[in-house]
């Protein structure tokens, strides 16, 4: 292990689970992340091999056949996972993020159908909030949802989906009137779907289309789709909760997970950047010594481990808070923030470390660069954050006046 990013208060199993992933990740990730990158290439072993050491259930109940785990112990996985390749951390977040609204917001009937197949990687999850015309504005969704009888038909774009190909459970959010009288606050007239497909591309069902791959500058190998809805037939009883109206709460405290999952990529990414610098300018000579001993660049290895330090700290922090039943928007909110930029800016310092060679595609730097901008917008773009924190701290300090 290294010195940096320790997590103090760790149980054993903690600690097992950890070392158990980090080994994964050194032996069957990190050998073969960049050619499968450079392809473009879904991880199909290394996915089986997640499979395999139970991380898809790892935050399932024990009672659904899942490890029970903390938010915490998934954040520290994340981590250690996005220090060999981010895309793979992807395709584990939106799996969770519907287990967790599952867990946290499904009728018993939906938790006991779906937790036991998603704990053993078989029904695999993605979700759906985003349009192609509205960006981080959520309440600004146009696709509907109209009741038919005892169905609900669902028409409309939706956008960025991860796992929209490879997925065989989406949760998608939607506008529903019935119920809601004229005037009614846009995000109380939302509706978490739960909509069940095949996997691949084309029209997966009657009524719904995931056209293809999106074309990415990184985060490639995971599958990012649009996916269109016509009239696609959904029964009542695969309304999330089985209540309308509450779509945009259970999304929320869905994204607030996956917002540490992004802090913790951000932390996962920057460690790698580091280790690949710190070892680069160990062996690069220049002026007759390795250019570690230059004192430019002994500030560069200052700055970033202390910024793969602080990160992984806030990150940790968030996680815990979230843990223990508080809120947790404000923490989550910093941490992402603050990790992505960092993450982006010790990716930057390690890529000039690289010189020449940084720009070089044999070189694991370059696709870490490519990488980090993706963290600047998911799960809420840097400026979003910013507006969360900035509110939620006038409402921490309100001026008593």
């Amino acid at each position: 292990m290294s010195r940096l990013a320790q997590t103090h208060g760790l149980t054993d199993i903690q600690q097992e689970i950890l070392s158990t992933v980090r080994d994964f990740v050194d032996k069957e990730i990190i050998p073969v992340a960049t050619e499968l990158e450079h392809r473009d290439e879904y991880p199909t072993q290394i996915v089986e091999g997640l499979k395999e050491l139970g991380l898809f259930g790892l935050m399932i109940p024990e009672e659904y056949g899942g490890l029970g785990e903390s938010l915490l112990t998934y954040a520290l996985c994340v981590e250690e996972i996005a220090r060999g390749w981010m895309s793979v951390s992807g395709i584990i977040n939106t799996h969770f993020i519907v287990a967790y609204m599952l867990k946290q917001h499904g009728t018993q009937e939906q938790r006991e159908y779906f937790l036991p197949r998603m704990a053993a990687g078989e029904v695999r999850g993605a979700f759906s909030m985003s349009e192609p015309a509205l960006g981080s504005d959520v309440s600004a969704i146009s696709t509907k949802g109209v009741k038919v009888g005892d169905e609900y038909a669902l028409t409309g774009q939706k956008m960025w989906l991860t796992n929209g190909g490879s997925s065989t459970l989406v949760a998608v959010l939607c506008r529903t009137d019935e119920g809601h009288p004229e005037g009614t606050a846009p995000h109380k007239s939302m509706t978490t779907f739960l909509v069940e497909k095949e996997p691949g591309f084309g029209e997966v069902r009657p009524g719904l289309t995931i056209p293809g791959k999106i074309e990415k500058m990184g985060y490639k190998g995971v599958d990012t789709t649009e996916m269109i809805l016509d009239g696609l037939r959904i029964p009542a009883n695969r309304v999330l909760g089985g209540t309308t109206g509450r779509g945009f709460y259970q999304m929320m405290d869905g994204v607030e997970v996956g917002r540490v999952n992004v802090a913790a990529r951000g932390c996962g990414v920057a460690q790698r950047a580091f280790e690949l610098g710190v070892s680069y300018a160990q062996q690069r000579h220049t002026f007759g010594k390795p250019i570690a001993q230059h004192q430019a660049i002994q500030f560069k290895l200052a700055e970033m481990a202390t910024k793969v330090e602080a990160a992984h700290a806030m990150m940790v922090n968030a996680a815990r808070k979230k843990d223990s039943g508080e809120r947790n928007d404000l923490e989550a909110g910093m941490a992402k923030y603050l990790a992505s930029e960092y993450c982006k800016e010790v990716v930057e310092d390690a890529f000039r470390i690289h010189g020449g060679y940084g720009f070089s595609k044999e070189y694991e730097i370059e696709r870490l660069y490519r990488e980090a901008p993706m963290l600047l917008i998911g799960e809420g773009t840097a400026e979003i954050q910013k507006m969360i924190i900035g509110r939620r701290l006038l409402e921490e300090y309100r001026f008593q006046g």
